[in-house]
């Protein structure tokens, strides 16, 4: 039998790429600024990660003129959504090999002490 930790998602694992999907997975399109803001990390940061999720399709940049500027919308992919719910469920898989009895828990009642 293989530990669960061997299926988790090296490129979801990291702290800011988990928060960036679980923030996505529950909103449609969601502005550059807005999620900087909400996951608290740079531009630079937010871009970077951006651009792994991005080249592994898990996630859509779409850049739209505003005024003399361009906004950048981002959203979740299917693939995405699907990769962080099985990253989610091996996570839960991990915590629920932790209720595995041990040899000691497994013994009948223990044996009660006497009274000194």
């Amino acid at each position: 039998m293989s530990h669960p930790r061997k299926n988790l998602d090296s490129l979801i694992h990291s702290p800011v790429r988990f928060s960036l999907l679980a923030a996505l997975r529950n909103l449609e399109d969601v502005d550059f600024r807005f999620l900087a803001d909400l996951l608290e990390v740079s531009d630079s940061t937010l871009s970077q990660t951006l651009t792994a999720l991005l080249d592994a399709g898990l996630v859509d940049v779409r850049k739209e003129p505003s005024g003399r500027r361009t906004r950048t919308w981002i959203s979740i992919t299917d693939a995405g959504r699907a990769a962080f719910l099985q990253h989610l469920a091996t996570l839960e898989a991990i915590v629920e090999s932790g209720d595995v009895a041990t040899p000691e828990s497994q013994s009948s009642s223990p044996e009660p002490k006497a009274n000194t």
